[in-house]
């Protein structure tokens, strides 16, 4: 099959690049739109109870939280006759802005909940005059009107839509230094991968065609559904990395096979036939890890799915199709431009490799012991790992939004931001209102209840509510659940559960939600469905790799060391960004980790890993199926990918690790994390358990039944 289509290629060389150059043009027309269609939010299941209440708080309530107006005298009180007709002045300047809505300020409620401790500021809060929307980009032009610092007073502006804005736009800067970072630097790899600068521009060129096609992809499906702006990332860092591994590949290859007496069109035929399948086969197994994210409700990691898929799609497109024809075209000049001294990747055995995998092979258990235990001690982190909701707090503290979340946890006590939303779609009388709150109140853990019938603490009033406008509409009531226990905290995500098991007043229906709400439902959206995307992962990753070995017991071991290697990297990440070590060096501040960026980076290191796996075992199956046993073909294998996969894995790891320079620390999490685990996959994994194992199964390593032997030779894909 793919001897045929490399003869294709060699035939209709020029066609297929006239072809690449318009879909380049046209994906690079279309690609540069897809910004302007994605949107910032989505981490939250839409069906989830905490999501519904957001939904009415927002139609009853307006959004009061969308926008934060933090006022702080320059002198003196906040309460001073000067600082208070500023503050009344501002509020008036606020309700008459046609972008904002609802807006409730301390000094038309006097409420104690919106003034400092120390006194010296005050807050103005307000909403989106358009609360449907996720488009976050008017928060720039608010925040420039209404930021000020003067001789009576400073007003620094926070709230969701700027910390959105905030971070939208930072990952912007952030993109363009991590790729004229990795850039420059997998570009000097290639050349010296290659010992050439052509081969290694040739390499370079389809991780652009993969980026601006999926920049396409994305800008088509921005039209028809959400797309998170986060995507982009991934599809840069992926498209890059994936791309050149690939290309990598496929030009190693190519190079061998002239090396060993073919002619040009020979040696595209043959690269085509081999590291054509390799590259189709591998690109399968990352799709199959990919598409898992679909299962989930929350369009922030469908995006990534949408995202992903497309850019390795394309990635495998470009390096079977047009990479090939251009190396048809090119002939020997894809080897011009060539570094003195430098021999370049041809495909041949690496000594160093060679003798790694021979000392595996020769000393199993004393080689792989010692890996096994460092990977495992690497993995104890994630016994302790802890969930949370990201925040302001994902920026530098010397942003805006940042500045302000942290006055509000500290002076203004920052039980806010902790405090459950109870919405009710319908007039409640004061009586069972009172009632409802009391209960409330009464719940362990609940330190108060503010509504419109009052303010309620363990069950009795304490005081009569100061902003009836914040707590009552003539169809709706809302009443504020506040506790002081850490929103990132297993009790919180309980106390949600016992808020929701009150009985609420007769005859209305009360949706819980908040932030705590909302990191519970996530948690419980995302464990629902856990096991259904990890069981699709491992069928159908199971389901490839015996179609591409003809073996039931390589999957398997592929499944039993990617487990391992995930394990360690997940590990490490809750011993950085979550316990604080490397937080000075990095400028992030620790934090409960985010459980969509861990499923997302779970899902993206495992198809990345097998992608490695893919390339090993390729080469090892190719010296079995020629008659050598399984230590040789292990030691062969190894020896001829070794410097391969190493340097593929360098290649991707620096387009993912080029993102530790942003400055959003998930940002940092998602580039750590990934360019971690694709090095210890492909030197420890791959260089190491991999010929161990091989060598203690022997040849039970290519094991199946006979049933499934005879559907291996129907429908599996030989190596030609």
């Amino acid at each position: 099959m793919f001897d045929v289509l490399g003869g294709f290629i060699v035939r209709r060389a020029r066609w297929i690049l006239v072809a690449s150059v318009l879909a380049l043009v046209a994906g690079a027309a279309l690609g540069v739109t897809a910004f302007g269609k994605m949107q910032s939010g989505g981490q939250d299941d839409p069906g989830a109870e905490s999501s519904l209440a957001a939904t009415q708080l927002r139609e009853k309530f307006g959004s009061g939280t969308d926008y934060l107006f933090l006022v702080r005298a320059t002198g003196g009180s906040i309460d001073d006759e000067a600082a208070a007709a500023f503050g009344r002045d501002l509020t008036a300047r606020l309700a008459a802005d046609p972008r904002l809505a609802d807006v409730v300020s301390y000094w038309d409620t006097g409420s104690p909940a919106m003034r400092a401790a120390d006194g010296t500021a005050a807050v103005i809060l307000a909403g989106n005059a358009d609360p449907d929307t996720e488009d976050h980009s008017a928060a720039s032009g608010i925040i420039a009107d209404y930021r000020s610092a003067g001789p009576v007073a400073q007003v620094q502006v926070g709230g969701t839509d700027p910390t959105f804005e905030a971070i939208t736009e930072q990952i912007g800067k952030d993109l363009g230094l991590a790729e004229g970072i990795a850039v420059p630097l997998i570009l000097a790899l290639l050349v010296l991968a290659f010992g050439n600068v052509v081969a290694a521009l040739l390499t370079l060129l389809t991780g652009g065609i993969a980026i601006l096609g999926t920049f396409a992809e994305l800008s088509v499906l921005g039209s028809l559904t959400d797309v998170s702006i986060y995507a982009v990332n991934l599809t840069t860092a992926l498209g890059l990395g994936l791309a050149v591994d690939y290309g990598l590949l496929m030009v190693a290859r190519f190079r061998e096979r002239r090396a060993a007496g073919a002619t040009s069109d020979e040696a595209v035929v043959g690269a085509v036939a081999t590291a054509g399948r390799t590259i189709v086969f591998s690109a399968a197994t990352v799709v199959a890890a990919l598409s898992s994210l679909v299962i989930f409700p929350q369009y922030f990691l469908r995006s990534f799915a949408y995202a992903g898929i497309g850019v390795v799609a394309i990635s495998a497109l470009a390096a079977v199709l047009t990479l090939p024809a251009l190396l048809a075209v090119l002939g020997d000049r894809s080897d011009a431009w060539r570094i003195r001294g430098v021999r370049g990747i041809r495909g041949d055995a690496a000594p160093f490799w060679a003798a790694v995998a021979r000392t595996a092979t020769r000393r199993p258990l004393l080689t792989g012991v010692p890996v096994v235990l460092i990977l495992l001690l690497a993995a104890a982190p994630l016994l302790g790992v802890r969930f949370g909701t990201p925040d302001d707090r994902v920026l530098p503290t010397t942003t805006e939004v940042r500045q302000v979340g942290d006055a509000m946890r500290t002076e203004f006590g920052g039980g806010e931001a902790n405090a459950l939303s109870v919405v009710i779609g319908a007039a409640v009388p004061a009586q069972p209102l009172a009632d409802y709150a009391a209960q409330l109140s009464r719940v362990e853990h609940v330190t108060r209840v503010d509504s419109a019938a009052g303010t309620f603490v363990a069950g009795r009033p304490v005081a009569t509510s100061p902003a009836d406008l914040r707590f009552a509409r003539p169809d709706a009531q809302r009443l504020e659940v506040h506790t002081g226990l850490d929103r990132n905290s297993t009790e919180a995500r309980e106390l949600v559960d016992r808020v929701r098991a009150v009985p609420e007043p007769a005859g209305a229906t009360a949706l819980v939600g908040g932030q705590v709400a909302e990191l519970r439902d996530s948690l419980s959206a995302i464990g629902s469905r856990l096991p259904i995307a990890v069981g699709w992962i491992v069928a159908t990753t199971f389901v490839l790799l015996f179609l591409f070995t003809g073996s039931v017991v390589q999957p398997v071991r592929a499944l039993l060391s990617n487990a391992l290697s995930l394990a360690a990297t997940l590990g490490l990440m809750v011993f950085v960004f979550q316990d604080g070590h490397l937080s000075g060096l990095l400028g992030f501040t620790p934090a409960p980790l985010d459980v969509s960026m861990l499923l997302l980076l779970f899902c993206i290191t495992f198809g990345l890993s097998m992608d490695y796996e893919v390339f090993v075992v390729s080469r090892i199956k190719e010296v079995h199926d020629r008659g050598a046993d399984t230590e040789t073909a292990v030691i062969e294998g190894v020896a001829r990918t070794g410097r391969l996969v190493t340097t593929a894995a360098a290649l991707i790891s620096i387009s993912f690790l080029a993102f530790v320079s942003s400055d959003v620390r998930f940002i940092q999490f998602f580039g750590l994390g990934a360019g971690l685990a694709i090095l210890i996959d492909a030197t420890l994994v791959r260089g190491v358990l991999v010929p161990v194992a091989m060598r203690l199964l022997g040849p039970a390593a290519w094991f199946a039944p006979r049933p499934l032997r005879v559907v291996h030779r129907r429908f599996g894909l030989a190596e030609a």
